[in-house]
């Protein structure tokens, strides 16, 4: 990746004296700072825009575009002066827009003072390397379950029901999946065709592929971190390449296949990746860096963004632990690159990590933000795997809240991994690209919903197979009810998910609307509606996991209030009732025991 750096016309700078500017610096780094050390840094700047706008906006195109523009022109008017001051005394920067912020690499105290005494300066944080989720460790080797074949898809495949969605006719066409991880061996043969930088067999990496490792990471010990042959992709690759095998494992989960090996969950979509660790090991600035660069993908010198190109849906199987880097001081930064995302229509899957099963394991970025969608790991069984991480979440916030919100297969799962060879591992880094995957299936089947994120979440959440547990946590949380800090709202079901997917009409019929809710629920058969709004001359309406209507009727409280319809006798399992009124739509899952 080459810097870039604006070019302005040589300008007295004049600077605001701030005499708190160290409060705009963790005591840790600061003291870091004081003993002499140079550090890399991130430069969080004040500026924020509002994106509500785009929520209202029609399909993803319009609100990638509308979120791309607001981020990058609040960022080059606030960053410019600052920009300018760096460039006229050579000092190493990266701006990103994403977050209105720059890293300035080898940062010493002066330095860092006369950037946090500018007033438009918010924050300054340390940019220190982590590694990853220790992924090797959390692939744990596993038992290789029988190479697939042409008939014989692997088990994982099979449990979701994602066959019988191929059957329909829909396997993820024209549909793009982002991934974020290790790289990727491009021309692994269960990943070559559905590569989308591959043309009828000519490769154009062009924004299909970004390397955000530029130079070594320090924790591996090379004794010339400069030197890109420490690494067996260099530095800035300019073809998708994989130095780990992790990537390579992900994307194949995802949507990989050959007629022998039918490991992946939407076949015939595409994928772009974004390589964000050396080896197993990434900063707060690489995985930003790639979060950037799937907003708005750029050619292979990291110029011409173009929100066009964004992917649909990004998996990310990684963790960010505050042991290694990541900390309460950082965490907001991180968590605004996901929110824009989400605002651009662009579905943000994580892994839950690899930490439990004690509670409260879902601790690191990104599985912890709320607008991540956030996935376990289960076994063949539909049992929550020992390893999966559990909520509630309760650091970097003030109140604790429940993760995960679902959970796929994750234990034993056969993929693809460099020089064409393949393995079985275990891990939520397994889970994640089924879930990936998944929004491809829903998306190919109903286009309507692609930048509709809350709607594609709702159809998962609403169409899994709940589980329960009998974990208890602090915070009133417990693995009973659905959902839960266990399984979330349960395990995907592709089949059942497309089905309600196709049941829906179009975008313009997914306004939301809130100050409804539904009790008991979980239930035995009856239930009782209230709403703090006003439902005049409402529908409401009761779809088994098909999507068929199977119960309708006129609710009419204008002035709100409880409502108990006469729902005929219902076998058990997983239905979804919705109140459809003028201004919109509201929807939840109900389960029937």
């Amino acid at each position: 990746m080459k810097l870039v750096y604006l070019l302005f016309p040589l300008l007295l700078i004049s600077f605001t004296t701030n005499d708190d500017w160290q409060t705009k610096l963790s005591d840790e780094l600061l003291a870091e700072l004081q003993s002499g050390a140079t550090v890399d840094v991130l430069i969080q700047f004040s500026d924020r825009p509002n994106l509500t706008a785009a929520r209202n906006l029609p399909g993803k195109a319009a609100k990638t575009a509308y979120v791309f523009e607001q981020l990058k022109q609040t960022a080059t008017a606030q960053q410019r002066d600052a920009r300018q001051w760096l460039w006229m005394r050579g000092i190493e920067h990266r701006s990103f827009y994403l977050v209105n912020a720059i890293r300035v690499n080898r940062a010493n105290l002066n330095l860092v003072e006369q950037l946090a005494e500018r007033p438009e300066v918010a924050r300054v944080m340390a940019n220190p390397w982590q590694q990853l989720e220790r992924m090797d460790e959390a692939l744990r080797p596993a038992p290789t379950p029988q190479r697939g074949g042409p008939t014989e898809v692997e088990w994982n495949i099979a449990q979701i029901n994602a066959p019988q969605v191929w059957d329909l006719g829909y396997q993820g066409s024209g549909i793009v999946i982002g991934n974020q991880d290790t790289g990727v061996d491009w021309d692994h043969e269960a990943l070559i065709n559905s590569y989308r930088g591959n043309y009828d067999g000519t490769a154009d990496h062009n924004y299909n592929w970004h390397d955000a490792i530029h130079v070594a990471n320090p924790l591996n010990g090379d004794s010339i971190p400069t030197d890109p042959t420490v690494n067996p992709c260099g530095f800035d690759s300019n073809e998708p390449c994989d130095d780990n095998g992790h990537g390579t494992y992900t994307v194949g989960i995802a949507n990989g296949e050959t007629a022998d090996n039918q490991v992946g969950v939407a076949p015939a979509a595409k994928w772009i990746a974004c390589r964000n660790m050396d080896r197993g090991w990434g900063s707060p600035a690489s995985y930003i860096e790639c979060f950037e660069w799937f907003l708005a993908p750029t050619d292979l010198n990291g110029e011409n963004p173009n929100p066009a190109m964004a992917p649909h849906v990004i998996n990310n199987s990684w963790a960010c632990p505050e042991i290694e880097g990541c900390n309460e001081d950082n965490f907001a930064l991180m968590e605004q690159a996901v929110d824009n995302l989400k605002a651009a229509g662009i579905v943000v899957v994580v892994s839950a990590g690899n930490s439990g099963p004690n509670c409260s394991t879902v601790s690191t970025p990104a599985a912890i933000f709320e607008n991540s969608f956030t996935v376990g790991a289960t076994n063949q069984q539909d049992t929550i795997a020992n390893f999966s991480s559990r909520g509630p979440v309760v650091v970097g916030t003030d109140e604790a809240y429940r993760k995960p919100d679902i959970v796929a297969p994750g234990v034993g799962i056969r993929g693809p991994r460099r020089f064409d060879s393949y393995a079985s591992g275990s891990g939520t880094s397994a889970a994640g690209p089924h879930v990936a995957g998944l929004v491809a299936l829903i998306l190919n089947a109903n286009p309507d919903l692609i930048g509709e994120v809350d709607a594609i979440e709702n159809i998962i959440e609403q169409t899994a197979l709940p589980v329960e547990s009998d974990q208890v946590c602090a915070n009133g949380f417990d693995g009973m009810g659905i959902p839960n800090i266990v399984y979330g709202y349960g395990r995907i079901d592709a089949l059942a998910a497309v089905n309600l997917a196709l049941g829906m009409t179009s975008a313009t019929d997914l306004p939301r609307l809130t100050g409804i809710s539904v009790a008991p629920n979980p239930t035995r058969g009856a239930i009782a509606l209230r709403s703090a709004i006003s439902l005049e001359k409402a529908q409401l309406e009761l779809l088994d996991v098909s999507g068929r209507s199977i119960f309708n009727q006129e609710i009419d409280l204008p002035n709100g209030g409880a409502f108990s319809p006469k729902l005929p006798a219902l076998s058990p399992g997983v239905y979804l009732i919705r109140v459809r009124t003028e201004a919109g739509i509201w929807s939840e899952r109900l389960v029937v025991q």
